[in-house]
């Protein structure tokens, strides 16, 4: 059964950095990304990487300020997360999927395992 889990979530101060582990039993998948939810949102995308070729993805409010990497030797993704802001505050959600389709890994249908999530909370 597939796992993913999460850490390294916690408080900061604006303006701080937080760094998020993703590790998925052990392997790893096409496709890998990071999605949020704050309270009565919903959950939105946040970065995406395809673990062949490297290739990132970020949504607009995070660029520049997020990286998503991995590790291969520990099957590992990362969300460094720098620069943090009050509205950055959410729930964050490490989710894997098989499939390769950069033009559709921005919605959290395209992803079939999810971690458990991890509150990441910045105070102004």
């Amino acid at each position: 059964q597939v796992q993913l889990v999460e850490s390294g979530g916690g408080l900061v101060q604006a303006g701080g950095s937080l760094r998020l582990s993703c590790a998925a039993s052990g392997r790893t998948f096409s496709t890998h990304g990071w999605f949020r939810q704050a309270p009565g949102k919903e959950r939105e995308f946040v970065a995406a990487l395809t673990w062949s070729g490297g290739n990132t993805y970020y949504a607009d409010s995070v660029k520049g300020r997020f990286t998503i990497s991995r590790d291969n030797a520990k099957a590992t993704v990362y969300l460094q997360m720098n620069s943090l802001k009050p509205e950055d505050t959410a729930v964050y959600y490490c989710a894997a999927s098989n499939l390769a389709l950069p033009s559709s890994n921005r919605r959290p249908a395209y992803y079939a395992y999810w971690g458990q999530g991890t509150q990441v909370t910045v105070s102004s």
